[in-house]
């Protein structure tokens, strides 16, 4: 009796263990429950300047200096730039494809193109490629507090 409690309780932890590999956390520890799909942010702010939110998504580029923003999918294969405040924590470079979840505040933002230009010469665009931002661009931004990272 006492080797099946020995067993259970290592067997909890391994468990434990391997959940806890399916995701990483970066800034703030937030959950995922009750997160907006990133296709539906644009209908959920309607008018609004800002809201504060939770956010669930897939990457579709990441800083590839620091990890110090990412590009997140929203509908009609736009993308949303999430930042994360006060430059206070980075993502791992490789997540793009991965699913993540965010909490902060969304807002509608015009970038300038010196702005857009900078953020294209981290995400490794070519100097042709960057060469082409000439307009700014109004658009969903986010600035997150927390960050799941679902492996």
């Amino acid at each position: 009796m006492k080797m099946l409690a020995i067993l259970t309780f290592a067997l909890g932890i391994s468990l434990s263990a391997v959940a806890q590999d399916n995701v990483s956390y970066h800034g703030k520890k937030i959950t995922a429950d009750n997160a907006t799909p990133s296709s539906a942010l644009a209908a959920k702010m309607g008018d609004k300047k800002e809201l504060a939110t939770k956010v669930e998504g897939t990457v579709e580029s990441v800083c590839q200096v620091k990890g110090c923003w990412m590009r997140v999918k929203t509908a009609d294969n736009q993308t949303m730039l999430v930042r994360f405040r006060d430059y206070g924590f980075f993502v791992p470079k490789d997540i793009a494809g991965k699913n993540v979840v965010f909490e902060g505040t969304a807002e509608t933002k015009t970038t300038s193109v010196a702005e857009l230009r900078h953020y294209a010469e981290d995400a490794g665009k070519s100097k042709e490629e960057i060469a082409k931002i000439t307009e700014p661009e109004k658009a969903l931004t986010f600035t997150a507090d927390g960050v799941i990272v679902k492996k």
